[in-house]
């Protein structure tokens, strides 16, 4: 398995010593896909229907919170899918929201899969936009489209797809719809074929914005690699123990320990 992959665009992006730490093998596998989403958005049937009978389940190192894994091939690459718990956010509140932000800020998934409900798309979008902070290769699964017809709710998933910069694949995964495209987009994004350009909010905030940029500056000086370094920043302002402790030892990015960082 390579794992230097700076300069490779079709290397998995994963970083393989945290997923050994968070107990993902790895061994048998591509690419690892974290599949995350708000509870009763279908995501459980959206877990199955990717991988059929090749899972199985236990918990989080640590946890009493339990863990789905998952695998499917597609294009001659082998595809582990970890199935996050349901989360209406990732502000680490929670255990679950600690482990949903924490496997795709430490783990940095290859993809990062959002299960939302098309009847509730306003509702579900905080998360998505809460995940695209973290991480640039992602792909929206607007799921429940035939609950959404029954309501003449209507989806532009091409327009949602430009506007949030990532690949939208409508489905309805009870029946199946959608789901071969669905894989085809998670390839896509995790062999570097799609490359997505996600939407970001502003982070301007009154009095620290100078102390937001000096900081995501030195950052992005010192972990090149990572897509996510002013959200790390804005972290590190309000106090994130994990966060602080990730820089130091270089767990973010799996590189040797800053000891002075921010000194």
């Amino acid at each position: 398995m390579i794992t230097d992959n700076a300069n490779c665009a079709t290397c998995p992006a994963h970083n393989l010593a945290n997923l050994v730490k968070l107990g993902i093998d790895m061994s048998e596998f591509d690419y690892v896909v974290a599949l995350a989403g708000n509870p009763n958005t279908g995501k459980s049937t959206v877990f199955n229907s990717l991988t059929g009978l090749k899972q199985h389940t236990g918990n989080w190192p640590g946890k009493t919170v339990g863990r789905a894994e998952g695998g499917f091939k597609f294009g001659e690459k082998r595809f582990k899918i970890v199935d996050l718990p349901g989360t209406y956010s990732l502000l680490s509140t929670s255990d679950d929201e600690e482990i949903a932000r924490d496997f795709i800020l430490f783990g940095q998934p290859d993809v990062t899969v959002i299960v939302i409900d098309a009847t509730r798309l306003e509702r579900n979008l905080n998360l998505v936009l809460q995940v695209l902070e973290i991480t640039d290769r992602a792909v929206l699964c607007v799921n429940l489209i035939d609950e959404a017809a029954r309501h003449k709710i209507q989806i532009d998933d091409r327009l949602l797809s430009k506007m949030l910069g990532i690949p939208v694949v409508p489905t309805a995964a009870r029946q199946g719809v959608g789901i071969n495209e669905l894989l085809k987009q998670i390839h896509d994004v995790a062999t570097g074929q799609f490359i997505c350009k996600p939407h970001r909010l502003s982070s301007e905030i009154k009095n620290v914005s100078h102390a937001v940029d000096q900081l995501n500056k030195k950052i992005a000086q010192t972990f090149p690699d990572l897509p996510n370094t002013r959200w790390i920043a804005l972290r590190l302002l309000e106090g994130d123990q994990k966060v602080m402790d990730a820089i130091r030892t270089g767990e973010i990015g799996n590189l040797k320990p800053v000891e002075n960082f921010g000194e």
